[in-house]
């Protein structure tokens, strides 16, 4: 029987964590040092909860609602499913895009489930403009099917729960904090950003408005969960009167899924290269060349691709004599 392990979709935090436009840094002041004092002891100052991995607690934007430390355990634990829906520059997560992800999850999206949505913008992870200032977010159309199927929570390898034009980095609130942006989406697009996304924090009033958990910046290893089903935890600090708070977001999955997952991107992996490699030869070979150098060509290209497979068949056999090796020595202790 496969055993379950953990896998870790949590950025790191502390200093030099990258920032939300508005966020001031963090301060960590150590109190007691290692060589002094035999132990190190550290303090936060001018700590802000909205940074990296965290969950979003319905007092961040619904007035007289839950803080985090009166939110029981439950609604941070429970059954998940990880949408593999890659975006890019400014896109907006549909309906279409959620439909189509879950269909290929086992199960699909079920009542009480977490959605986990893995766009790569993790990869981005940084003070960059990709990750925070050209952000993709979900559409209020995404946000309210979510509702409707009754899920309890929704996490994002984004900067928000929010697309970055529906915030004050653009023109909400007290905005644009960043009016660049502003500027370069008139540009490209010929019009106000606030023309196409005129609520403020729409999809965070959705979900947090419907007891639906929010979590921001998921990150970590979660390429190796994409399309799987598996146990989910992202516990936070019981912050009193809080309305948000940093959380270690987990997934609890079989062994088996991440090595079949790691199988395949091998298998990835070792497809481009061949490919790579093919697509340098035929373009060196079959530029301008003879009849003569042509028929050199395809003779080598059968020869590589015989060549693949045979590598193909050591690293099996190479697996299969090792295992056996180890056996044998099992049995002689």
């Amino acid at each position: 029987m496969s055993k379950t392990i953990l896998v870790d979709l949590s950025h790191p935090f502390g200093r030099g964590n990258p920032l939300w436009p508005s966020n001031g840094d963090f301060h960590i002041d150590r109190v007691q040092h290692m060589p002094m004092h035999y132990r190190l002891l550290q303090t936060f100052n001018d700590f802000h909860m909205h940074n990296s991995t965290h969950a979003d607690s319905p007092s961040h934007v619904i007035p007289e609602s839950p803080y985090t430390h009166e939110l029981p355990l439950e609604n941070y634990y429970g059954p998940a499913v990880c949408l593999d829906i890659p975006k890019k520059h400014w896109e907006l997560i549909t309906v279409e895009d959620i439909e189509k992800a879950a269909a290929k999850v086992e199960g699909g999206i079920q009542e009480g489930d977490w959605v986990l949505i893995c766009t790569g913008m993790n990869q981005r992870w940084g003070e960059n403009d990709d990750y925070f200032m050209y952000s993709p977010g979900m559409s209020i159309e995404g946000a309210h099917w979510l509702v409707d199927h009754k899920v309890k929570g929704v996490g994002f390898d984004l900067q928000a729960l929010d697309h970055i034009l529906y915030t004050y980095a653009a023109q909400h609130g007290p905005g644009p904090y960043v009016p660049r942006i502003v500027d370069e989406y008139k540009k490209e697009f010929g019009h106000e950003p606030i023309e196409d996304y005129p609520e403020w924090e729409p999809v965070h009033t959705i979900l947090l408005g419907n007891n639906v958990m929010g979590i921001e910046n998921l990150g970590g290893d979660i390429e190796k969960v994409k399309g799987q089903r598996f146990m989910f935890c992202a516990f936070p600090l019981r912050w009193y009167m809080g309305d948000g708070t940093i959380v270690r977001a987990v997934a609890m999955i079989d062994e088996d899924k991440i090595n079949a997952w790691c199988m395949e991107q091998s298998k990835k992996l070792w497809g481009e290269l061949n490919h790579r490699t093919y697509e340098c030869s035929r373009s060196f070979f079959t530029s301008q060349a003879p009849p003569g150098i042509l028929m050199k060509y395809r003779m080598l290209q059968n020869c590589f691709i015989r060549l693949s497979l045979f590598r193909y068949f050591l690293m099996q056999c190479s697996i299969i004599s090792f295992m056996c090796t180890l056996i044998r020595v099992y049995q002689c202790v």
